[in-house]
């Protein structure tokens, strides 16, 4: 078994539509794509104790009609650019910028989840990442164009909004209770394939296999062994009562296909995530404040722990929730409020539940004898308070205007954007003024204030330590100039 997990690759794929589009990323050796499966059922009739059994055989009938009917196709359209010119020191260094040529639009697609009656729809952020156009189908063939409300990168978890009322959904079970061994289904739109239902039994819970790439990423997986395939990422994990259970995101396999794992976000993280993203447009993450390391039987002996579960606190940031509280380097936390913590994945996933601000009551060994504390959340600039969506050029302080046909005959140029009302922010801060025509950032030419947002948005979301937006502008005299944004500063 070790050595079969020695060459697991986690595969990540989102779906491909019309023309079979599929992302791969690289990690850890392996390939990693993106996968989905969705969620659906209409409010429906009276929920059975138990599933059937006749003989050995189990009847998923009730669970499957139950979730068909709100499981939704999501399709997806995205603009790719092309480089022409291959010199970015160049480029950089003497403010001449590659063309770019736009390439045919590209499409992908994936499933979702309706989660209420007036059109609320959850599916995964990897299937909407970057999207210009997002299409629901729902089961009965209505096709809509789909809002996005928001994302969250660090759970892999979208929200949509489509103008539509009445629908079927599928009501949220608790993840929580889920048994390992237990009976699930996966239903989804594999290859194309709309409300494809498969099944399969509970693997395991709250499984890390590091497949996000976000700063603050929560990974607690479901893992089952229901079949699921490319197309199936979004899509719905359900209880042998039709109960939501889980999004599926990710299968393993060597190949891109089915090969006999899946893992899903379990409801305990995906309605804290999209309560949050209908009341706020961002999620309201708590922070404890401290850094975790995995107990193995090597580290309870060298440093002498009483117990291998839990969660072994190797860094206390100062200031933080966890520090006030009395939490310091050595200690073991053991349980959050009612909930067993035995791994540093059970920590995440818990206080992942909660916003800043929320209060927890922690038990904690510390040589060898059991404490308790409480800690008040916060969120990670460290206060207690809940944090306001703010859009990216909100973030630069500026706003933008495209140059006119004269200013582009004056400086030779047709490419670029022009800064006005510059306010109190980034921009300003790092000596650009009104006037200035931003040309470049990180290497790609500017056309539009979208342009701009869409290299700053992947700058800050980024896994890189330091999230630096490096731009190229010329005044309104044509003097060509460079700055260095630190998007990591608040």
């Amino acid at each position: 078994m070790k050595k079969f997990f020695n060459v697991l690759v986690i595969v990540l794929t989102a779906t491909a539509a019309s023309v079979g589009t599929v992302y791969y990323m690289n990690s850890k050796g392996g390939i990693k794509s993106i996968t989905d499966t969705s969620e659906a059922t209409a409010a429906a009739p009276a929920t059975p104790a138990s599933y059937n059994v006749v003989g050995t055989t189990t009847d998923f009938s009730y669970a499957a009609e139950r979730s068909v009917e709100a499981v939704v196709h999501v399709k997806t359209t995205y603009q790719t650019r092309q480089q022409t010119m291959s010199d970015p020191f160049f480029e950089f260094f003497f403010g001449r910028p590659g063309q770019q040529q736009m390439m045919p639009e590209a499409q992908a697609s994936g499933s979702g989840v309706i989660i209420s009656d007036d059109g609320y729809i959850v599916t995964n952020n990897h299937v909407i990442d970057k999207a210009r156009q997002i299409q629901v189908v729902l089961n009965d063939k209505r096709e809509f164009a789909a809002t996005l409300v928001g994302t969250d990168p660090n759970t892999d978890i979208a929200l949509l909004k489509i103008d539509a009322t009445g629908l079927n959904t599928i009501p949220f079970g608790n993840s929580d209770e889920l048994k390992i061994g237990e009976w699930v289904l996966a239903v989804g739109n594999p290859f194309n394939l709309t409300s494809t239902v498969t099944a399969g039994i509970v693997s395991a819970k709250a499984r890390n296999i590091n497949i996000l790439n976000a700063e603050m990423k929560i990974e607690s997986f479901i893992q089952t062994d229901a079949a699921v395939n490319p197309g199936n990422s979004g899509g719905a994990l359900v209880n042998t009562r039709g109960e939501l259970v889980g999004i599926n995101t990710a299968i393993a396999s060597q190949t891109g296909s089915y090969s006999g794992y899946s893992f899903a976000v379990p409801t305990s993280i995906v309605q804290k995530v999209v309560s949050d993203l209908r009341q706020y447009g961002i999620v309201q993450r708590a922070v404890l404040g401290i850094q975790m390391q995995e107990i193995t039987e090597e580290l309870k002996r060298e440093k002498g722990l009483t117990t291998l579960q839990g969660a072994y606190v190797a860094r206390v940031v100062e200031e933080s929730a966890a520090y006030k509280a009395g939490i310091r380097e050595g200690d073991v936390i053991t349980q959050i409020d009612n909930k067993v913590i035995k791994t540093g994945t059970d920590l995440q996933e818990t206080i992942g539940r909660h916003r800043p601000g929320d209060s927890v009551t922690i038990t904690y060994i510390r040589n060898g004898a059991m404490k308790t504390t409480t800690a008040n959340l916060t969120n990670r600039q460290g206060g207690t308070g809940l944090i306001e969506k703010t859009d990216n050029n909100t973030s630069l302080a500026a706003d933008f205007e495209p140059l006119t046909e004269k200013e582009q005959r004056q400086l030779g140029i047709n490419f670029g954007i022009k800064i006005k009302n510059l306010k109190n922010g980034k921009l300003k801060s790092a000596g650009l003024q009104n006037g200035y025509i931003i040309l470049k950032a990180n290497n790609r030419t500017i056309r539009s204030a979208e342009d701009l947002q869409e290299v700053t948005q992947n700058a800050l979301n980024s896994n890189q330590r330091d999230k630096v937006l490096f731009l190229t502008a010329c005044t309104p005299q044509g003097k060509v100039r460079y700055y260095a944004i630190d998007l990591s500063e608040e």
